[in-house]
């Protein structure tokens, strides 16, 4: 077995291989550019060199950097992770050259399945089912909006050499394919260094369902079933599951078969994914293959209990695969959340800064339910602008897809984030939702039910009443703390009333508390009761609470009379009062947010790429004004109503802040 890999890769991923080498045995070497010198991978690693500035372009995907970090350490292997070079031919043609493994499919197969233009012609000379569209190169701007008339709108705009959502953009109209065009063209020559584009057409109300397959080195290939990956964002994965809850197991052998066929059509060894699009009636639709091991791969191995990485590993240094497709089975559900650093209340724009508290759930594996944590950052530590927002993937497993998504709601609602904005809250109301529960879901899912955006979660009557009752306890406990502490009196539980004003979400609760040793009653003025305990204390920012039987974690955070919390995807301001407080409370004048409605804000921390007009010039509701580029993805900020330039305060290469004011209208 190797003695030594290097991970050409950061984060989450390079975290990931480390851990599975440490279990082999193996020693590890970690590559960094600047901005990520005290990262968790490099703190992981038993070594780690330097191979450049931040931006991605001047180090990780620089095949040069990466190669004399492998000579300087003597590595025998490299494992490319996922994204950078993970699918480069080049990148596998040098390590093979100098003599080094690579922990993937050989090169030959990342010519043909890596890039999307040539998979799909070689997938439909094999008579496998895909997406009309049209697989030349598309040489400009109007070359493309002539093809995507020819293919029919929409269409979508994709980098041939693209992932992760990276450089791929849907247009409904001849404006939106030139812009779409020249924003993926971009993103593509940005991130990937290949700038190539195809387009085809956008199948409406599909669902995404991928299937794993795993070869060796001795034609043994076998499929690990299939994740459903419906849930996305900018065509950006956001929740995975495995299985799918809409697969029958016909569908699922036939696509598995299919996709292991198409594996040993181009001699794939290694852990690699075949993508379909799925309609309403189980018809399945080849899209690509991805020759890489892919960010959602923890749901696959929590049902099938196989490491995927230390079989990429084993194959690589040319062992068989241990077990046959019999062996395959399913054995429950997981499911994985993936946590971005990303405003959800702000059109999901990216957040950067530093993590001022960052504490997961605690991760167990147990027959009634697992916790993991992916993750490669840690508390104190700076989300970067130069890579991909994501800052964790939260995965849990349980014997019924029921029992999974409990175990992730609870797992959200433990998750403490502090320091940048995060899109907890939007994972939480993903997992509560009707159609996400009852499995009816398609990649426009979050588009249909969020239109507007996320503007939060409102509970829901009953759950309300659990959290009021929940901080009238835990606000008893620091007013007992506060007496104790001022020392008014020796008796401190005299000088605590028991009639108190919960107010939350515009709702308010008279209740009667009456404590006892082992938790609180709560009354409420209609005759209900709940029972609460908890060992919460002041200070605590977790409260883990049992009212009547049944847990609520709760992110807490202090307010005057009251709390501020987090819970099921709510975010809070919860004020317990005494009856007259509570009465005077509602003579207070509101405080008026200030109007920005004459200002263009920038949403979140970034780099001006151009501005798309002058001082002077009349817009509409609509118009693009600006383009910001952050964490590789070029963003489009358009004017929500008519109106007037008055002063531009940005241009082109200004790095801004979030909320600078980049142009004024009159």
């Amino acid at each position: 077995m190797f003695k030594k890999i290097l991970i050409a890769n950061r984060g989450e991923i390079a975290c990931r291989v480390i851990k599975t080498a440490r279990k082999m045995g193996i020693q590890t070497v970690a590559v960094y550019s600047d901005a990520d010198k005290n990262a968790l991978h490099v703190k992981m690693a038993d070594e780690a060199v330097h191979i450049g500035p931040p931006a991605a372009n001047q180090s990780y995907i620089v095949i040069d950097k990466i190669m004399d970090a492998v000579r300087q350490t003597g590595a025998e292997a490299v494992h490319p992770g996922y994204g950078f070079l993970s699918e480069n031919k080049l990148f596998a043609e040098a390590l093979e050259k100098e003599g080094v493994a690579f922990i993937g499919p050989p090169a030959s197969a990342i010519e043909a399945m890596g890039d999307k233009i040539t998979s799909k012609k070689l997938a439909q000379e094999a008579g496998v089912s895909t997406v009309p569209g049209y697989m030349g190169l598309i040489e400009d701007a109007d070359e493309a909006v002539k093809i995507s008339n020819q293919v029919g709108y929409p269409v979508m705009i994709k980098a041939s050499a693209g992932g992760g959502g990276k450089g791929m953009r849907i247009a409904w109209n001849d404006d939106e394919a030139r812009e779409g065009f020249q924003s993926s063209k971009n993103e593509a020559a940005s991130s990937f260094g290949d700038d190539r584009i195809f387009i085809e057409k956008f199948v409406t109300q599909p669902r995404h369902i991928e299937i794993q397959v795993l070869g060796d080195k001795h034609g043994n290939t076998i499929y690990l079933n299939e994740r459903e990956c419906s849930i996305q964002r900018r065509n950006q994965k956001v929740v995975e599951e495995a299985p799918s809850p809409f697969l029958d197991e016909a569908t699922r052998k036939a696509m598995g078969e299919q996709s292991v066929a198409l594996a040993k059509a181009v001699d794939y060894c290694s852990a690699g994914t075949v993508e379909f699009i799925v309609d309403g009636d189980r018809n399945f639709y080849f899209l690509e293959m991805n020759t890489r091991l892919q960010v959602e791969h923890p749901v696959t191995e929590l049902i099938t209990g196989i490491d995927l990485v230390e079989q990429m590993i084993r194959v690589a240094w040319g062992e068989k695969l241990a077990f046959e497709q019999s062996d395959i089975g399913i054995n429950g559900w997981a499911i994985e959340n993936r946590l971005y650093a990303e405003d959800p209340y702000r059109g999901f724009l990216p957040s950067i800064g530093r993590l001022s508290k960052y504490r997961p759930p605690e991760e167990r594996h147990t027959p009634e339910g697992a916790v993991r944590n992916d993750t490669g950052v840690f508390e104190g530590g700076e989300i970067s602008m130069y890579y991909d927002p994501m800052i964790a993937k939260l995965c849990t497993w349980a014997p019924t897809r029921a029992q999974a998504i409990e175990e992730m709601r609870v797992a959200l609602d433990s998750f403490e984030v502090e320091g940048i904005g995060h899109n907890l809250p939007f994972l939480s109301a993903v997992m509560d939702h009707p159609k996400f529960v009852s499995g009816d879901i398609t990649t426009a899912f979050i588009e249909e039910e969020y239109p507007e955006g996320f503007e939060g979660v409102t509970l829901g009557g009953d759950q309300l009443r659990r959290v009021a009752a929940a901080c009238a306890a835990m606000y008893r406990v620091t007013e007992i703390r506060r007496t104790r502490v001022s020392g008014r009196m020796d008796n401190h539980e005299r000088t605590v009333g028991n009639e108190w004003v919960v107010s939350l979400q515009g709702e308010s609760y008279p209740v009667r508390i009456e404590a006892d040793h082992d938790g609180s009653t709560i009354h409420f003025d209609d005759g209900t009761k709940l029972r609460a305990a908890s060992d919460w204390v002041p200070g605590m920012s977790l409260a883990v609470v049992d009212i009547d039987g049944g847990p609520l974690v709760m992110k807490v955070g202090k307010l005057p009379n009251g709390f501020t919390i987090r819970v099921r995807g709510a975010e809070l301001k919860v004020y317990v009062r005494s009856p007259r407080q509570h009465e005077l409370s509602l003579l207070m004048p509101e405080k008026l947010p200030p109007d920005t409605s004459k200002l263009l804000l920038c949403p979140m921390p970034g780099l001006v790429v151009k501005i798309d007009i002058e001082v002077g010039a009349e817009v509409q509701e609509g118009q693009a004004l600006c383009t910001i580029e952050a964490m590789k993805m070029e963003n489009i900020l358009r004017a929500e109503k008519k109106g007037t330039v008055s002063k531009i305060n940005a241009g082109a290469g200004d790095s801004l802040a979030v909320d600078e004011v980049i142009m004024e209208f009159e």
